[in-house]
């Protein structure tokens, strides 16, 4: 039976990098979007046609309980799960609204407690598993101008080693990417002053692919089992 990956974010930037390399690696996928249906069809249709795979759309938000769960009736077996839907503010607190900053935690930190409460269970009867979470180098040394960010990606690392701990006995490994500077929609908010100022702090000179982060997945989904509840940084160097 081919394997299969359910995987959060997918219609573009680091989830569609991931998507589109475990479809290479002959996996049926479940791909998540809220708000761009019509690219993760696309997305759907090019890798069925290129790599012969299954692939499910949902659209909706996993910040919501009921949303997840309703996905989830139409899942009966889940080798790998990657949490990868998130969102940024760049702003100072005290001019953040409540409102936003529950939108970043529902999405960012809420999200893989729904998404695992759900996709465990078969795992657990399967006694095996991997869930790799999207995470940023921002959860361990927080940024200026993004504390809802940075605490909601300390909560997911949190959340990584506790959930490890949790599901180690069973076979079922639990680890995080945390992500430096990569170039996806989310960055581009900094003009190439920035980006060129961000390099100049890179020890690696440069800002990272998504295709590197999805590279980093497939190999911590082939890594000994013995690797779990680690956050492991990709970040050239920079923190």
């Amino acid at each position: 039976m081919r394997r299969t990956a359910f995987i959060t974010g997918a219609s573009r930037g680091i989830g569609k990098a991931i998507a589109t390399t475990l479809a290479a690696h002959d996996y049926d996928l479940y791909i998540v979007c809220k708000n761009s249906g019509e690219e993760l069809y696309r997305l759907k249709n090019e890798l069925e046609e290129k790599f012969l795979i299954n692939v499910t759309c949902f659209v909706g938000d996993v910040g919501s309980f009921d949303f997840v769960q309703n996905c989830f009736s139409e899942i009966r077996h889940l080798d790998v799960l990657i949490n990868n839907a998130g969102i940024s503010y760049f702003g100072l607190l005290t001019e953040m609204t409540a409102k936003e900053w529950d939108y970043i935690i529902n999405t960012n930190l809420s999200s893989a407690f729904y998404v695992c409460k759900c996709a465990v269970p078969s795992m657990l009867h399967e006694k095996c598993g991997k869930i790799i979470n999207i995470s940023s180098v921002w959860g361990s040394v927080g940024a200026s101008m993004e504390v809802a960010y940075s605490a909601s990606k300390g909560g997911l690392n949190a959340f990584t080693k506790a959930l490890a701990k949790e599901l180690a006995p069973s076979n079922i490994q639990v680890n995080a990417i945390a992500c430096g500077v990569i170039d996806t929609d989310m960055n581009k908010r900094f003009s190439m002053e920035d980006i060129a100022m961000l390099k100049g702090e890179i020890p690696a000179d440069r800002i990272g692919t998504i295709e590197e982060v999805a590279r980093l997945v497939i190999q911590i989904i082939n890594s000994p089992s013995y690797l779990t509840g680690q956050i492991i940084a990709m970040d050239g160097g920079w923190q």
